[in-house]
């Protein structure tokens, strides 16, 4: 698909200087002559100096500032016209050579299943699917096309693995996990529609992570999601697109991490923590239960409370509030 052909669906609205087949939609630092991008805000105009894309997405008070490597695409709203241009790449969850042929013919083709591999009735495995020796897939699984899975990873009943998922080895799934779904992203009209962001990456978990029941976690916009190794996930635990979390990290039940949500290693949070989107936490970080993470936390810190407090500080106010309440009560 060249760029000429796309021009008018996402509204670009100066000439197209140098035509090109567009590999793919990346992030300005990945991204290579065939590649798109996009800049919604000014402050990310200093990142195009060292961009190797083809062409970026921008707002017209922005073009004169887009560096002569690149070509600009004028459009009215960039965050808008990336998502109807990611339309253009979406992926099916499952090829035509998965919907037609027959489970037991897909297994007996593959030559990346292990022979060890326990794979018990009422599993789907579909296309071009890799599991390393001593796993399990237990019945009411779904692995769709592309996935790779270690050795000895326990995969539970009713987990939903999307396509291209990476797996590294031991690792367990425990019952109505869903890896590698879309994440929560859309761009907005002017009347308010809300577009979909095709999400084109992949989710990766490392050697042995555990993840809970009913968790999810969302593949990438791009480039990857990773789970770092030894890292342990608790149930109903949400982790956003495009989230990195470091190794030996814990996240107890019902913590939610927005997209692009990054931390350092053995960060702890507390039961029903959550974050706002794009924010670093220092390595050995501790958050407490339902602490509310809006800004970056530095290394060897702990945290608690909303808004966010120092733990120390944070119980000191709880105390001190609490006094207060009582002392009023009595008067």
């Amino acid at each position: 698909m060249k760029l000429s052909e796309v021009k008018e669906s996402i509204g670009i609205k100066n000439p197209i200087k140098k035509d090109f087949t567009i590999h793919a939609l990346t992030p300005l630092e990945h991204g290579g002559e065939n590649d798109i991008s996009y800049i919604d805000q000014p402050k990310y105009v200093s990142a195009l100096a060292d961009s190797k894309v083809g062409a970026v997405l921008v707002r017209e008070e922005i073009a004169k500032q887009v560096p002569s490597h690149i070509q600009p695409l004028v459009v009215q709203n960039p965050h808008l016209a990336f998502a109807l241009l990611s339309h253009h790449f979406a992926q099916s969850e499952f090829g035509e050579d998965s919907l037609k042929s027959s489970q037991e013919q897909r297994l007996r083709q593959s030559s990346q299943i292990h022979s060890s591999v326990q794979i018990m009735q009422g599993a789907y495995i579909g296309q071009n699917v890799s599991i390393g020796q001593g796993s399990v897939i237990m019945s009411g699984a779904v692995i769709s096309d592309n996935v790779s899975i270690g050795e000895n990873c326990k995969i539970y009943p009713n987990v939903v693995i999307y396509r291209q998922t990476q797996i590294a080895d031991n690792v367990s799934i425990h019952a109505n996990a869903v890896i590698g779904s879309d994440g929560f992203g859309y761009a907005h009209t002017e009347l308010g529609e809300h577009i979909k962001i095709e999400h084109n990456g992949i989710v990766q978990v490392e050697s042995n992570v555990e993840i809970g029941a009913g968790s999810t976690i969302d593949r990438a916009v791009f480039g990857k999601t990773i789970i770092k190794k030894g890292t342990k996930i608790d149930n109903l635990v949400q982790i956003g697109h495009n989230c990195i979390i470091g190794e030996h990290s814990l996240l107890v039940s019902q913590v939610g991490l927005a997209g692009s949500t990054t931390t350092g290693r053995n960060v702890v949070f507390g039961g029903q923590a959550g974050t706002g989107g794009h924010i670093h936490i220092g390595d050995f970080v501790q958050i407490a239960g339902r602490g509310a993470v809006g800004k970056n936390l530095p290394p060897n810190t702990k945290w608690g409370g909303h808004p966010l407090m120092e733990l120390d500080a944070w119980m000191k106010f709880f105390v001190t509030l609490r006094r207060l309440v009582k002392k009023s009560e009595r008067e």
